[in-house]
């Protein structure tokens, strides 16, 4: 067994120690994803994924968003997408990856189906939401910037350990999982702006339950697929930085950095609309206004004049327009064709700039704001400037109460706080 699979495998399947931090940052984006599914359930992608899964049959065995019970596998496929739906769940910025979507629907599928407590469930998503992270390091940026998507290929493997771990696995059946995730896990960055990106979640998360059933059932892989000439990462422009992957794994939980959404757009975007959010911009004094991002961005949400409200949430000059105009960049329905449509958001955004600056990390964005009275408004922030856990609490069980309504968002975090089944919270996502 190869280095980086054996270290997997053993923690995928091993004892652990987590921090409060860990635990309450897993139970708030068990959260956040539980919110942006619900309000996700009737998007366009998430009713043709659900009634062609519906439409199929088979044993009810896990909940899906909307309604309704499936095959596990086929739940974990339909809720992976359903809530990526909107782009509003967490990103972490190592690996620029959505964890949450393609780890924690695999993981509460096969916990509805063997009958677990939902602590066992959150446990595993945190084992598996790590992995995802530390695959992703491994894989490194060239990856990305080849194409691929990581939520959906970094992912295939988090939600695998998940799963895997929620069975009881053996390490050398995770190393099986792997590999053979390894020959499943896929996604590009070429379906960004379309119903694809959110496919690519939910394949992840239909791969991690897939692949534990079939080594449960004996199925044999190669061990070794992740690494080798012909593997996973020599194949997928994998740079192969095993220090960045395994350093301190077990010790140091990587997940406690993921970062939440509070604007309903790519994550890429959030640094620029939290440096406008601190400057007096409003459409009637604004002459031009000028950003400045990691170069990276520029192939993800960089989208010149796009016509449609999945469109808008990958482009600079329309959300920076949108906010200018008083449009609520936090708000779900800011994000439509009437409002891409909106002659003076039009006129503003032929005024809008955005340029490359490789001074610029990933998480941070300049903002220049060039007003009619000739006062010039500049502006900075970092995605990464730290935020309480208090802080964090607040503003995500804030953005879950406009999601799913204030009781309801109540009952889910007394759920994921005080124990409880997976059933009871897979249940919840069906009403």
């Amino acid at each position: 067994m190869t280095k980086l699979t054996s270290e997997l495998a053993g923690f995928a399947t091993g004892p652990i120690t987590t921090t409060a931090a860990a635990r309450l940052i897993t139970a708030l984006s068990v959260l956040d994803w539980f919110s942006v599914g619900c309000a996700g359930a009737e998007e366009p992608v998430s009713r043709i994924i659900r009634d062609m899964v519906l439409s199929e049959g088979g044993m009810g065995q896990a909940h899906l968003f909307g309604g309704a019970a499936v095959p596990a596998r086929a739940a974990a496929l339909v809720n992976g997408t359903v809530s990526h739906a909107l782009d509003y769940d967490d990103t972490h910025f190592a690996h620029i990856g959505h964890p949450s979507v393609a780890v924690i629907p695999a993981a509460l599928a096969l916990g509805e189906l063997h009958e677990l407590p939902l602590v066992a469930v959150q446990e595993a998503a945190l084992v598996g939401m790590e992995l995802s992270i530390r695959a992703g390091l491994w894989l490194g940026r060239g990856h990305y910037q080849t194409g691929f998507h990581q939520t959906a290929t970094a992912g295939a493997f988090g939600a695998a350990a998940a799963a895997g771990r929620l069975v009881g696995l053996t390490p050398d059946q995770m190393a099986q999982v792997f590999g053979l995730a390894a020959t499943r896990s896929a996604g590009l960055k070429a379906q960004f702006g379309t119903m694809g990106k959110p496919y690519n979640a939910g394949i992840a998360a239909s791969c991690g339950v897939e692949v534990v059933q079939l080594v449960q059932r004996g199925f044999v892989a190669n061990p070794n697929a992740m690494e080798g000439p012909a593997g996973f990462g020599a194949t997928h422009h994998g740079a192969d930085d095993l220090d960045a992957a395994l350093d301190g794994i077990g010790q140091t939980w990587l997940f406690e950095g993921v970062s939440h959404k509070f604007h309903a757009c790519c994550h890429g975007l959030h640094a620029a609309l939290e440096a406008a959010r601190s400057l007096d911009i409003a459409e009637p004094e604004v002459a031009e206004m000028a950003v400045k991002t990691h170069p990276r961005w520029m192939s993800v949400c960089n989208q010149p004049a796009p016509d449609t409200g999945l469109g808008a949430k990958f482009s600079y000059r329309t959300v920076l327009a949108m906010r200018a105009l008083g449009y609520d960049t936090a708000r779900l329905d800011s994000y439509s064709e009437r409002v891409c449509a909106d002659p003076r958001l039009q006129r503003l955004r032929d005024h809008i700039t955005v340029e490359a600056d490789e001074t610029l990390t990933e998480t941070q964005a300049h903002l220049s704001v060039l007003r009619r009275d000739g006062q010039r408004l500049e502006a900075s922030h970092d995605l990464l400037e730290p935020l309480s856990l208090a802080n964090r609490e607040e503003r995500v069980r804030a953005k879950s109460a406009k999601l799913i309504g204030g009781q309801m968002s109540d009952e889910i975090w007394s759920l994921l706080r005080t124990g409880g089944s997976a059933a009871e919270l897979a249940t919840r996502m069906a009403e």
